[in-house]
């Protein structure tokens, strides 16, 4: 059987995913077959012939076999699901009741005050008194289409993956206060609240808050340093739900 460059690269390794392994296989099948039934000189196949001996339709063919077993596509963006949900599993990006449940997140029952503890985060900055306000979360570009069109409301308390800032870039400063469930106080979206003066907690762990729940951020609590990340001291700031 013809070789390709793969079967004899030493950097090459197998996915440990088993449908792109299975995938990836099969379009090897695929050009082993042509290269061996177009009897050319491998440079010529590759620079002159090859998009002339594989064809869309046979690329396609791979997919609809691989699909036909059960298998499914990770989103590769937002809307993939939303465009071929036959290929892709559901990112659960678009459901509107979707919160965190995070098994970590520190909790407690109702104190003295009226306060459900229902997470905690690493504090950006240290501010002068708690931030309290309404949780939004917000995870897809539709979203922050919609903000950019109709505003953000009033005393957002923004709840983000994104720890790059990149997703709610166009609506930042607009935000009350930011919660992100990744990063670091010296990530990207970190650096950006920072020069906003916007009160942020990064690497946040919540369960039990959803949308339009009326909550309380502890920005009074000290700001998370590189020092404490190098030596593993913790400095949690809490997340209450009113």
């Amino acid at each position: 059987m013809s070789k390709l460059y793969v079967d004899t690269d030493k950097y090459g390794y197998q996915s440990e995913f088993a449908p792109v392994e299975a995938y990836n296989s099969a379009v090897k099948d695929l050009l082993r077959r042509k290269f061996s039934n177009s009897d050319v000189p491998w440079e010529d196949f590759v620079f002159e012939l090859e998009e002339s001996l594989v064809t869309k339709a046979d690329i396609s063919a791979i997919e609809a076999r691989l699909l036909a077993f059960g298998h499914r596509f990770e989103p590769s963006a937002m809307s993939s699901s939303q465009e071929r949900p036959e290929a892709y599993k559901d990112s659960g990006l678009f459901n509107e009741d979707f919160f965190f449940e995070h098994e970590d997140a520190p909790t407690a029952d109702v104190d003295d005050i009226g306060r459900t503890l229902r997470g905690a985060g690493d504090n950006v900055v240290n501010h002068e008194n708690n931030l309290t306000g309404i949780a939004q979360y917000i995870r897809t570009s539709d979203k922050v289409l919609k903000y950019l069109t109709d505003g953000v409301p009033e005393n957002t308390i923004a709840i983000v993956d994104d720890s790059g800032g990149t997703l709610t870039a166009p609506i930042l400063e607009q935000f009350s206060g930011v919660l992100c469930a990744g990063g670091t106080t010296r990530s990207h979206l970190a650096i950006l609240t920072r020069e906003y003066n916007i009160p942020c907690l990064m690497n946040v762990k919540l369960n039990g808050i959803k949308s339009n729940d009326r909550i309380e951020v502890e920005v009074t609590a000290r700001s998370k340093t590189a020092d404490d990340y190098a030596s593993g001291v913790l400095t949690l700031a809490k997340i209450w739900r009113l």
